[in-house]
């Protein structure tokens, strides 16, 4: 597997699934393990499978983890928890679903450049969100994948959304308005997301404040 090859073009860094699996196991618990093991049976690449049908099931996978706000699971204000830390923790907030999605769909064979991991505004709750958006071609209206309506649907079929802007391994997108996007640079310049590259292939895993295991 590897993550970093999309976000490193000269860069290729395989992760090793029995230490992910012993990652897991150390700082979270059997479950967590538990939870690893079917994220690596997820990621086996399947010839039959077509690009939808892996959205789905990502999706679903996902969506079955816990929501919490950061400040509660991790006692700071906006943490970017890489997909292992969410595995482990079983929970987060809508980046971490986000960002889980988009690079578990990696590993499945989806190109960086159909996915954008976008913030919206979510008129419906009148507060900031992030969902990850899937272009078929350049041109198409993207699906939506969100933790907060389960169901893949079309961006047109989303009115409760706003774009704000979004992102990719290697690109920015800033969203004047609805269904116009502007280019503005390489997605290094989210401090965030930066951060997020650097800690994805770490053995060091945050603890959380609570635990999620019900």
């Amino acid at each position: 597997m590897s993550f970093l090859s999309a976000l490193y073009a000269d860069s290729i860094t395989v992760l090793d699934g029995s230490k992910i699996i012993e990652a897991l196991q150390n700082s979270y618990g059997d479950r967590a393990a538990k939870r690893g093991t079917a994220w690596l049976n997820l990621m086996v690449p399947d010839s039959s499978s077509l690009e939808n049908e892996n959205l789905v099931k990502v999706n679903r996978f996902f969506n079955t983890f816990h929501f919490i706000d950061d400040i509660e699971l991790w006692g700071v204000n906006n943490y970017w928890a890489t997909p292992v830390e969410f595995i482990g923790v079983n929970g987060g907030d809508c980046e971490d679903y986000s960002i889980a999605k988009y690079f578990t769909l990696l590993e499945l064979g989806i190109a960086d450049e159909k996915m954008r991991i976008t913030m919206v505004k979510a008129l419906h709750l009148n507060q900031y969100h992030m969902v990850l958006a899937y272009y078929e071609t350049p041109a198409s209206i993207p699906l939506i994948l969100d933790n907060i309506d389960g169901d893949i649907k079309p961006a047109n079929e989303r009115n409760d959304l706003i774009p704000v802007f979004s992102f990719n391994g290697s690109q920015l997108w800033l969203n004047k308005e609805r269904g116009s996007s502007v280019l503005s640079g390489t997605s290094s310049r989210l401090k965030r997301w930066q951060d997020l590259r650097q800690r994805i292939n770490t053995a060091k895993l945050k603890q959380p404040k609570i635990k999620l295991e019900f």
